[in-house]
């Protein structure tokens, strides 16, 4: 059974410029929620206990 995740949260979010560029692309709220929120409990849901996160260097 699979309990681990990596989470890529180190791209640029370009594609969602101009709101990127005034917050991370993972905490841009989608119906009132930061968007990582989703994924984690999506996750959670399927059994996951562990998250990797892969974030920039900065």
């Amino acid at each position: 059974m699979v309990t681990q995740a990596i989470i890529p949260l180190a791209g640029l979010g370009t594609r969602l410029l101009p709101l990127s560029s005034v917050i991370p692309k993972e905490l841009l709220p989608i119906n009132g929620k930061p968007n990582l929120e989703y994924i984690m409990e999506e996750c959670i849901e399927a059994g996951i206990k562990q998250f990797i996160f892969v974030v920039p260097k900065k």
